[in-house]
């Protein structure tokens, strides 16, 4: 499975674990950066290419990453069409997964350890969508909302 990842400064320290373990346990993993540490930059031209990238790549999903997790989850979200849930726990991730069949998962380095981060990522990564006729009814919702500004 391909995986894009992206941050910025915040949780850089995070993401080159998370490419190093999922790397080594099979996931085709695209870094989209930040690529070095610069308390500068600033996270959504990370996650906006990130959030793009897994739109664009069929079948694959994106971890995005930052300080608190919470603005590269809205940055994330402002990408027609990705579905990016928060997760600071593993229930969260699976959740995430089997109810919304979200595309991205975002994370804070500042509150999850690099061992919680990769726990999140697998079970992110490895849950599938539950297809159950209700969730893939409000998704169905969300997307008519987002097309048209309307939930008629």
């Amino acid at each position: 499975m391909r995986v894009h990842i992206g941050t910025d400064h915040a949780a850089f320290e995070l993401k080159e674990y998370l490419v190093e373990h999922l790397r080594a346990e099979g996931f085709d993993v695209i870094d989209h950066g930040a690529h070095e540490f610069d308390p500068s930059d600033d996270y959504p031209d990370f996650i906006i290419p990130t959030a793009e990238a897994v739109l664009a790549d069929e079948g694959s999903l994106g971890i995005v990453l930052g300080g608190s997790g919470n603005g590269e989850q809205i940055a994330a979200n402002k990408v027609k069409g990705i579905r990016a849930v928060f997760a600071d726990r593993v229930e969260f991730a699976e959740l995430g997964r089997q109810h919304n069949d979200a595309r991205c998962v975002a994370m804070g380095g500042r509150f999850v350890t690099p061992e919680l981060g990769l726990e999140i990522a697998r079970a992110f990564l490895t849950t599938p969508f539950s297809g159950d006729e209700r969730h893939a009814r409000r998704i169905a919702e969300l997307e008519q909302y987002e097309q048209t500004g309307s939930l008629a």
